[in-house]
């Protein structure tokens, strides 16, 4: 059965054969359209050699072509009434491991390590837009060895995700991508090209992880707790954002944003990661010294 299954008639043949139903709080949306899914595939550079986790396959329509180029597949799905769909439509690929688990649940470690033989691996995914943010910092807060990230998600989020200081989408979400990984944006997709239709539009992104961070950063607690704190209300200045982390006085912190030389007045959103990385570095001297000092 070598005929894809994304198109529109296709992907219908399959759900009524089976009687199969969406089931709306899982985010169920089945791509049919040929050039995107190959768009993904090249986003992923799959070749073989390649160990690859699809989280949420649905019916199989992207695993099956990934299968064609990848040496080791694993294919995540937390809704088992797709389970006796995917391995029909992946019968015929032996390098394919279908896993009914929820991912966000899952020990990814360790289902990397017993399913593909360890990492490194690359994550690709048409992720369900509810999930989308928890489970791409899951793989990268977590110690995964994975090298590329290229997932399809909801278009306000890929903009978030891609964004650049001074733009109004850039925020905490952008400087926590950023601060593993360079952004790619590789296609657009409109909702027509989904069966049901969601109600927004999505974008393909590629997260391409670095083997090493960008910068230098002393605390990782210290450094996100910066960002969350400098994006939590945006039309507050540093000085006030920062103060109300409660971790130092006011005066205390009007010193610390002088000695990284970053103007109080300024607000988060105009911020490099650069600056964060410098900035969160100062405030873990400053917290140190405090705490050695008593």
């Amino acid at each position: 059965m070598n005929k894809r299954l994304s198109s529109h008639i296709a992907t219908m043949e399959i759900v009524k054969k089976h009687n199969f139903k969406f089931t709306k709080s899982l985010g169920q949306n089945f791509l049919i359209d040929d050039n995107i899914i190959d768009k993904i595939i090249d986003g992923a550079g799959a070749k073989k050699g390649d160990k690859i986790i699809e989280v949420g396959p649905g019916i199989g329509t992207l695993t099956r072509e990934l299968a064609q180029r990848a040496d080791k597949l694993m294919a995540v799905e937390i809704d088992r009434n797709l389970i006796p769909i995917l391995k029909e439509t992946l019968a015929e690929y032996d390098n394919v491991t279908i896993v009914n688990e929820d991912i966000m649940k899952a020990d990814i470690n360790k289902l990397v390590d017993e399913k593909l033989d360890g990492g490194p691996i690359k994550l690709v995914a048409n992720l369900p837009y509810y999930i989308t943010t928890p489970i791409i910092m899951r793989f990268l807060e977590e110690n995964v060895n994975v090298t590329d990230i290229v997932i399809m998600v909801q278009k306000e989020v890929a903009e978030r995700m891609n964004a650049t200081p001074g733009n109004k989408t850039f925020g905490a979400l952008s400087v926590a991508v950023q601060y593993y990984c360079d952004t790619e944006i590789i296609a657009k997709v409109p909702r027509h090209m989904f069966v049901p239709q969601p109600s927004v539009d999505s974008i393909v992104i590629a997260l391409r992880v670095r083997p090493e961070k960008k910068y230098n950063v002393d605390n990782e607690e210290i450094f996100f707790k910066t960002v969350k704190a400098a994006f939590g209300q945006r039309r507050k200045t540093l000085l006030n954002s920062l103060t109300s982390m409660g971790v130092l006085e006011k005066e205390i912190v009007k010193e610390v944003l002088a000695e990284a030389e970053i103007d109080e007045k300024r607000r988060g959103e105009t911020l490099s990661l650069y600056e964060f990385a410098h900035l969160s570095n100062c405030i873990n001297r400053r917290i140190e010294v405090i705490k050695n000092g008593k």
